[in-house]
């Protein structure tokens, strides 16, 4: 999976569709992400004690990384991103598509 955590991403496909946010945690396994502000869904917990009222509990839920796209920093447009590596078998970089910087 190229998108890490940390990065900005924009939700291309699903009810979000259009919405930003930053990723919070990457489910590699399960080829998900959590960002926020985005799949935000709502659980209601009961009340603990007798008295106590109930709440609701919004968080942030995964969603399949093929619906969202890599925010470039540098120049802001939607990009897919490139890996390689350095001379000799150095270590990978990921870069823009677009305007080949640095991610």
């Amino acid at each position: 999976m190229k998108i890490k955590k940390g990065d900005t991403i924009k939700v291309i496909a699903g009810k979000d569709r259009g919405k930003t946010g930053k990723v919070l945690q990457t489910l590699p396994k399960l080829n998900r992400v959590s960002a926020v502000g985005i799949n935000v869904l709502t659980k209601h917990l009961k009340s603990g004690k007798r008295g106590q009222a109930g709440q609701k509990v919004e968080f942030p839920s995964p969603i399949q990384v093929s619906n969202v796209m890599l925010v470039c920093p540098q120049c802001g447009k939607l990009t897919r991103v490139s890996e390689s590596t350095g001379p000799a078998g150095g270590a990978k970089s990921r870069s823009c598509r677009k305007c080949k910087a640095s991610i």
